[in-house]
């Protein structure tokens, strides 16, 4: 008995997941169950291992809607018929079309027709030879009087399930009308609505209400026989070979392997040699030579091209891949093994992590597409889940909650005033939805190449992305033999790119950036890093990890290591990042929870600091072999998502704890350190990886601040905002000039020590203007006055006042409110339309304007509106009070224990909360002499003396230091007034 349903991958339409799809199909009597979900097949996968396990026939396919409307539902006959509807749906959804009325002639796929659209077209068009008409249970008994019983049209029993029960159908009804954005109380049937029909019913009361018509019955058994659709999970779907023959692939990456270590380290290096031998045996064995190769391939390309990039994640483990230069991290040096990468017992295939600058990374992707072809290769999706806010959202919309009650109930759910009957059911239905897929999304890098066609395995959607993207994500890819290959971009490279471009153009000086073995042993480097000075650096640049810098005395390159493992959020949680800075700095101290601890652990003191700790402690202390420890560490880290395998390990490893006669009190504290350190930790490799691009940041930064700082400030990436980068390019001997149309470009430039703000920084100057002003000057040289300016941009009268405003005409010599005028006298009352220049240049009238007078303070005011912080004069020169302080921050160190005031411009701030539930902040702050300090707000001096937003404070509390890190607890703070604005 075949039954046919919807599962909750049917996004905002099915209730239920494809493992309750079975469990039901299964409770309910039936032996076969056909997943039909709506334009997509992202839960085809796992739904034949819940079939499976559940002893039913899985049967897959797919129900094709246009606008709410069921059109047809194809079946796969076999995989070429999964291929076809695949091809199918994926060449619509590519190119944006709708689905046609009539499905093409299918080799493998049966069709199945609505009853009610076929009774519709009886007689239009003869069905085909695979192709039915589903006839649901509530329609029966229309069949006695329908005309395509009496043609003969091949009938099939069409019992399809979307809802469990009536409960069911209500969050049915929600979704619907979250899918349609509409109230609850205006759904109807044209939005694709079900009922009561949808829930499932046993399959014996389903057969009652066929009795009259066993023939369609029938119809259903036969195509429950014939559509036999299977599916090896334990084959590799990736692209096999990169030569053509497996063969051909193990000598190419042995040679390439070869020629990279006498590179990397020299013919004669012992454990290298060694190394690389032990890797290319498991490499192959394990079939990975053509994933190897093609990862080199992607880099040998963009290297060709001049692209930045860096290798990293657990690939960086590899000493192969450190001799194919696909990382820069070398793992004889750091002691990584290569088996936390690739084993014969891991349970999951690896991928290599490679990050590129922002704007080269969709060079690389079409390299990608265009070497393996569209036939071949996809992006990875993924799937969004409604979470607490999105639902809260979602939910209050449908009730019609107001913006500001819909603001309140997001921000305290658990409020009382947000406690009503309406929130109660909002509460309700959010329960059933957590964790159900809401929208289909694209993964943040992941790409997959397969030997078989993509299509083999899913349809295809087409996101704001513009390449093809696969409709599952990387926990399907996994499960049936995926490795994917993460193309990521971050800005941190951009910084790196573009500063080297810089110092060429500005210096005439060529820098190597990856001639990272250098950086290391520098000794200016060193002192910059110890100091804790590393503003605009990938990953050591927070409030917390400067800090953290200089806590550690942070000058080698295994310390920065470490350094950016124990700043993860995990291992704060722990306690341990507060363990491993005492233990530092007092090793004579360690007392070590168990000997295996101190073992396993010596060069961090005995603290789990990366993923590979977690594998370490599970296999010696707990007795795990190195498969299940990855297992249960991949777990907590969210890339497993068998509740019930990892729910044995777990059981496992306290079982063994037990055998091993250890106290009760012992495991369970290196439990909790496990499992509250596991799910945010980094690998070593990892880890090693951004410690080596933060020694490309902090080298140019050492040596070429002011270019670093303008190719920090033009890539927009870092932690704080564009000022911070400005006022560090100021303090770091650069001369900052607004934007300026003779001088400045798109972006920020620098020439000698001359820093002109970009174009770009002006908010409201719209992206067109500035090109063509840029462009222009380019190509006919320098503006020389107001009018010829005006003649040459064709720019509007808005346009121009910004820029005026902004002193971006200054060239001219004239004052501000001046050009004002001439701005408004040229082009208040313009004939000529915008872009069409003037057939004659009639004589310009001069006007002699009276005295006009302005501030240095007025202009500040422009330049916060205009750019966001003001250039001309700093934050502290508009204040009220020509105080600034008592004690500056570079001497906070001799007034330990005393309670000092001190002025500062806030920087940025970060909530916590304390294990009572409290809030309370740490805040960074400049002084007036442009260096940073820190403070801590504890919940009592917050509540009373709360921030109130950016600007100038004045602070009271006591200065503290942690080894080495002072910092002032806050007892007291005003934000200081600011000049009075002159413009109003």
């Amino acid at each position: 008995m075949l039954a046919f349903v919807h599962s909750y991958y049917s996004l905002r339409y099915g209730t239920l997941s494809v493992e309750e799809l079975a469990a039901e199909g299964k409770a309910r009597g039936y032996a076969a169950l056909a997943l039909t979900d709506i334009n997509t097949t992202s839960g085809v996968f796992p739904f034949i291992k819940a079939c499976q396990a559940q002893g039913l026939q899985p049967l897959v396919g797919i129900e094709f809607r246009r606008d709410h409307r069921w059109l047809y539902t194809g079946i796969a006959r076999n995989q070429e018929g999964f291929q076809e509807l695949n091809a199918f749906l994926s060449n619509y959804l590519l190119q944006h079309h709708p689905l046609p009325e009539v499905p093409p002639v299918f080799s493998h796929v049966f069709i199945i027709y609505p009853f009610a659209r076929a009774s519709g077209m009886a007689g239009q068009q003869p069905l085909r030879e695979n192709e039915y008409v589903g006839v649901a249970p509530g329609e029966v008994n229309q069949l006695l009087f329908s005309e395509l019983r009496r043609q003969g049209a091949p009938l099939l029993m069409y019992p399809q399930f979307t809802c469990k029960d009536a409960e069911g159908v209500a969050l049915h009804r929600h979704l619907r009308a979250i899918d349609n954005n509409i109230l609850l109380s205006q759904l109807d049937t044209p939005h694709g609505v079900t009922g009561e029909e949808a829930c499932f019913k046993p399959c014996t009361d389903i057969l009652k209400q066929y009795a009259q018509f066993p023939e369609l019955v029938q119809n259903a058994e036969k195509l429950a026989r014939e559509a036999t659709f299977t599916f090896d999970f334990q084959k590799r779907r990736n692209k096999l070979t990169f030569t053509g023959s497996d063969e051909d692939d193990r000598l190419l990456l042995e040679k390439l392997a070869w020629d990279g270590l006498r590179n990397r380290y020299g013919a004669q290096h012992k454990v290298a040699k060694q190394r690389v031998a032990h890797e290319l045996g498991i490499i192959h064995k394990l079939g990975f030579s053509s994933y190897f190769l093609i990862t080199w391939d992607v880099i040998r390309y963009s290297m060709s091209r001049g692209f930045y990039h860096v290798g990293r994640g657990s690939g960086a483990n590899s000493v192969v891949a450190y001799c194919l230069h696909i990382t820069d991290v070398d793992p004889i040096e750091l002691d990584l093994y290569f088996e936390r990468f690739l084993n014969p017992k891991r349970s999951s295939p690896p991928d290599f992590d490679i990050d590129y600058s922002w704007d080269e990374r969709d060079e690389v992707l079409d390299y990608i597409f265009k070497r393996y072809g569209k036939q071949h290769t996809a992006l990875l999706g993924a799937m969004v889940t409604f979470q607490q806010s999105s639902i809260l959202r979602e939910l209050g919309k449908v009730y019609g909650l107001p913006k500001a009650e819909l603001d309140a109930l997001v921000a305290q759910p658990l409020a009382h005033a947000n406690t009503s009957r309406i929130t109660q059911k909002i509460f309700q239905y959010g329960k059933m939805l957590t964790d159900f897929p809401n929208v289909r999304s694209i993964h943040a890098g992941g790409v997959l190449i397969s030997e078989e066609p993509i299509c083999s395995y899913t349809a295809l959607d087409l996101p704001p992305k513009g390449l093809p993207t696969v409709q599952w994500d990387m926990y399907v890819a996994e499960s049936i033999g995926f490795e994917k290959l993460d193309i990521l971009s971050q800005r941190g490279i951009g910084h790196i790119k573009e500063c080297v471009q810089l110092v060429q153009q500005n210096r005439g000086i060529k820098v190597d950036a990856h001639d990272v073995a250098r950086f290391k042993q520098d000794e200016k480097v060193k002192e910059q890093l110890k100091s804790g000075d590393t503003i605009g650096c990938f990953y050591i640049e927070s409030p917390a990890m400067r800090g953290l810098l200089t806590k550690l005395r942070c000058d080698n390159y295994l310390s920065l290591v470490a350094a950016s493992s124990i700043i993860r959020p995990g291992v704060a949680k722990s306690g341990m990042m507060k363990a491993y800075i005492h233990r530092f700095h007092h090793p004579d101290q360690i007392q070590h929870i168990h000997p295996v601890m101190g073992e396993q652990l010596g060069e961090t003191y005995g603290v789990m600091v990366y993923q590979e700790d977690v594998l370490k402690v599970c296999h010696h202390f707990a007795g795990l072999d190195l498969a299940d420890a990855d297992v249960l560490r991949r777990a907590m880290s969210g890339k497993y998502r068998s509740r019930a395998e990892f729910q044995k390990l777990v059981d496992k490893f306290f079982a063994n704890c037990r055998e091993r006669g250890y106290p009760e009190a012992i495991t369970k504290e290196v439990w909790r350190q496990i499992e509250s350190f596991a799910g945010y930790s980094f690998s070593k490799a990892h880890s090693a990886s951004f410690a080596v691009e933060s020694y490309q940041s902090l080298f140019l930064k050492t040596y070429y601040p002011l270019e670093f700082m303008v190719a920090v400030i033009n890539n927009f990436g870092g932690f704080y905002k564009t000022w911070v980068y400005v006022q560090q390019a100021q303090k770091a001997g650069g001369t900052i000039h607004l934007p300026c149309v003779n001088h400045s470009g798109y972006y920020t430039s620098i020439t000698g020590t001359d820093i002109y703000l970009g174009l770009v920084h002006v908010q409201n100057l719209e992206q067109k203007v500035a090109f063509k002003l840029v462009s222009e000057r380019e190509e006919n040289g320098p503006y020389a006055s107001l009018e010829e300016f005006i003649r040459r941009s064709q720019i509007t009268l808005e346009q121009l006042l910004i820029l005026v405003r902004v002193q971006a005409l200054r060239f001219t010599g004239q004052d501000k409110k001046t050009l004002l005028w001439e701005a408004h006298m040229h082009l208040g009352h313009k004939v000529a339309a915008p872009g069409q220049e003037l057939l004659f240049q009639t004589p310009v009238k001069t006007f002699m304007l009276p005295a006009l007078t302005h501030t240095l303070v007025e202009d500040a005011y422009d330049e916060m509106e205009l750019l966001g912080f003001p250039v001309t004069c700093s934050y502290f020169d508009l204040l009220q009070t020509s105080a600034r302080g008592d004690v500056p921050a570079k001497d906070l160190l001799a007034f330990l224990g005393q309670k000092v005031r001190m002025m500062g411009l806030l920087v940025t701030t970060k909530y916590v909360r304390t294990v009572r539930g409290e809030v309370m902040q740490f805040g960074t702050f400049l002084d007036s002499a442009g260096d940073f300090f820190d403070t801590v707000h504890f919940p009592p001096s917050l509540k009373a003396w709360p921030f109130k937003g950016n600007g100038v404070y004045l602070l009271y509390g006591k200065v503290v230091e942690e080894f080495g890190f002072p910092s002032m607890e806050v007892e007291k703070m005003a934000k200081l007034p600011f000049q009075k604005d002159p413009r109003y």
